[in-house]
């Protein structure tokens, strides 16, 4: 048996739309913050046939059966008995398909002896979940092209940001992130803008990182999840994915910020908060989200390494 461990990551610019070939390619560059208080483990024996076994339930997972297809086309895998369980909502806005198949390709390429480097891991986890390429990376982490594998960007104490996390549903979202992509490409006229704008937002993110300038990360990664979330509920049929709570959640940390505390909040396609900060404010922004009417939950988590095998 190998067991393997990855952590989601966090987008800090934000992708949202494929490209129409083949590779599940991300339409924008993108940046993201690897997690260590968020931890998926996945284990690999041989089994007579796959089975897929999902926080303790079997289950069947179309994604995972053609990633798995895909990958037996270039390499000799045998049937497999894949266990894999996460210690936070699954499908519900956390990125538990980031680090699934980060930890997952991690594992078979232990497993099977497929011998391949982080960078190929990251192209091979990008096929089943484009951020999973990033969660190959621990610290900060970029996914651009040409060749659309993850490069690391600065490790994880290049600076010492925390992320707390508000979790305001445990639900598991109603539309996926690949569905809700294609439907905005399709329907939302603010598509177009959106790609337009995605590489000045790295680019302004990159330097504000390389410069640990945290009030010009704070506006170019705010305003790229809004815009991010523009596109989708300008998709038609809409996709809102927030709660009452998320809202709430985003107006206390603009109310923090303004009390002098160094924070900011992201928003994937769910409805968590991720309120970054620095060190020093993250026991305040945890009092307040903790405060919120709605939030289940609050993680507090520094930054993470990327995908290993532990056994």
């Amino acid at each position: 048996m190998t067991t393997a461990q990855a952590h989601p990551n966090i987008a800090l610019v934000k992708y949202w739309g494929k490209q129409e070939r083949v590779g599940n390619l991300p339409a924008t560059p993108n940046l993201s913050i690897t997690l260590a208080g968020l931890t998926t483990t996945t284990h690999i024996t041989d089994a007579a046939k796959d089975a897929f076994v999902l926080n303790d339930a079997p289950a069947d997972d179309p994604k995972l059966n053609r990633w798995l297809e895909t990958l037996r086309g270039s390499f000799d895998i045998p049937p497999l008995e894949i266990h894999s369980s996460n210690d936070f909502p699954t499908s519900a806005g956390l990125a538990s398909s980031a680090s699934g198949f980060a930890a997952l390709i991690t594992a078979i390429n232990a497993f099977c002896e497929l011998g391949l480097d982080q960078a190929m891991c990251s192209q091979w986890a990008r096929r089943g979940s484009a951020s999973a390429a990033r969660s190959i990376y621990g610290g900060f982490v970029a996914l651009v092209p040409p060749q659309w594998w993850a490069v690391p960007m600065a490790k994880k104490d290049h600076w010492a940001l925390e992320v707390v996390v508000a979790v305001t549903s445990t639900e598991a979202k109603d539309v996926g992130s690949g569905e809700g992509m294609e439907r905005s490409r399709l329907t939302s006229a603010f598509y177009n803008a959106w790609l337009r704008d995605a590489a000045a937002d790295f680019t302004a993110a990159s330097d504000a990182i390389s410069s640990k300038d945290f009030a010009a990360l704070s506006a170019v990664a705010e305003l790229s999840c809004l815009k991010m979330h523009s596109v989708m509920l300008t998709s038609q049929p809409t996709l809102s994915y927030w709660t009452p709570a998320s809202i709430a959640c985003m107006d206390r940390v603009r109310s923090l910020r303004a009390l002098g505390h160094d924070v900011f909040f992201t928003v994937d396609a769910g409805p968590q908060v991720k309120a970054v900060c620095l060190s020093a404010s993250a026991d305040a922004v945890v009092s307040a989200l903790s405060d919120v009417p709605g939030v289940i939950k609050i993680i507090r988590s520094p930054l993470g390494d990327g995908a290993r095998v532990i056994e």
